[in-house]
């Protein structure tokens, strides 16, 4: 697969327990999507137990018992139904699957998954088993990024509206317009290999190997086997210059410009100024955790179903 370099095996014929998440972004539009799945693995000459999450079980839970007995556990939803899969399967026997049942689908295209359901069905199939590397902080996983500062406001912002009857992406809108407004930068401390470093930023993203951050593949990763975490923070801009440094960015300008500043390394100690807690967006969602925040890659942690190389 190009620049991921994936240990790829074959398999003898595989046990498969999907787990889906009926509120995923697609799903909600399939009401008979249970059925339809079990018909398409059918049809790929294999057999499936399909789990539906009901609202408020845990996925991790679901994928860790389903592990115990399974070849492969597949995440059906999108990235936060697959990182709280991935979470469950990770140090198990088993291999994760994917089925790109969300909105945006960033570890799926970053995988070189496809998006429509029969051809993603047909790779979880044919079994072809690679390996990638996870991130975690203060041990909790995540499989795309992590950040602190001004995005878990802005989600928790978004939940409170959904909450209210709006829609997501107008829910999005509207909390990152009044976010963005009054969020003032925080200083951020990050320690790597005995160095430290200090900045005030808007906010703090570590992702789970190198991020693109300039042109039309912005937020896309070329590889997920690099066993590096990156560290981003932009202390020359305001809070209020995001939607300017966004621009800069999908121009291709925003790294020759000196926006950023990359860190890149296998471990980062990363501490606020901020005693105790700090909030802490992992793939999107929302968690409280105790500073100082230890961010570690755990390179080919995770067994994971790829395309036939």
């Amino acid at each position: 697969m190009r620049s991921n370099r994936f240990h790829v095996s074959n398999a003898s014929p595989p046990s498969i327990v999907v787990v889906l998440n009926s509120g995923a972004g697609t799903v909600g539009s399939r009401p008979a999507i249970a059925a339809e799945l079990r018909d398409l693995f059918q049809a790929a000459g294999r057999d499936a137990e399909i789990v539906t999450l009901r609202p408020g079980r845990n996925p991790t839970e679901a994928a860790r018992a389903a592990s115990a007995h399974s070849a492969i556990v597949v995440a059906g939803g999108g990235d936060g139904t697959v990182s709280g899969v991935a979470a469950g399967v990770v140090d198990s026997p088993a291999a994760l699957g994917i089925l790109p049942l969300g909105t945006l689908n960033h570890f799926a295209k970053d995988l070189r998954l496809p998006l429509g359901l029969p051809e993603a069905v047909g790779v979880i199939a044919a079994a072809h088993i690679g390996t990638v590397d996870v991130g975690t902080v203060n041990d909790r996983i995540f499989i795309n990024n992590s950040s602190i500062g001004v995005y878990p406001d802005i989600v928790q912002e978004r939940e409170a509206l959904r909450r209210q009857g709006y829609r997501k992406w107008p829910a999005m809108a509207i909390a990152t317009l009044r976010v963005i407004r009054q969020y003032p930068r925080i200083t951020v401390r990050v320690e790597v290999e005995g160095q430290r470093r200090s900045w005030r930023t808007p906010f703090l993203f570590v992702g789970n190997n190198e991020y693109t951050i300039d042109g039309l593949r912005i937020g896309a990763r070329m590889r997920l086997d690099a066993g590096k975490l990156f560290v981003y923070v932009s202390p020359r801009a305001r809070t209020r210059d995001l939607p300017l440094l966004l621009a800069r960015a999908l121009a291709g300008r925003a790294r020759r410009s000196g926006a950023f500043e990359i860190i890149a390394a296998a471990e980062a100690t990363i501490d606020t100024w901020r005693a105790g807690r700090v909030h802490v967006a992992t793939d999107g969602e929302v968690v409280t955790l105790r500073a100082p925040l230890s961010y570690r890659s755990r390179p080919g942690a995770l067994r994971v179903v790829v395309p036939r190389p």
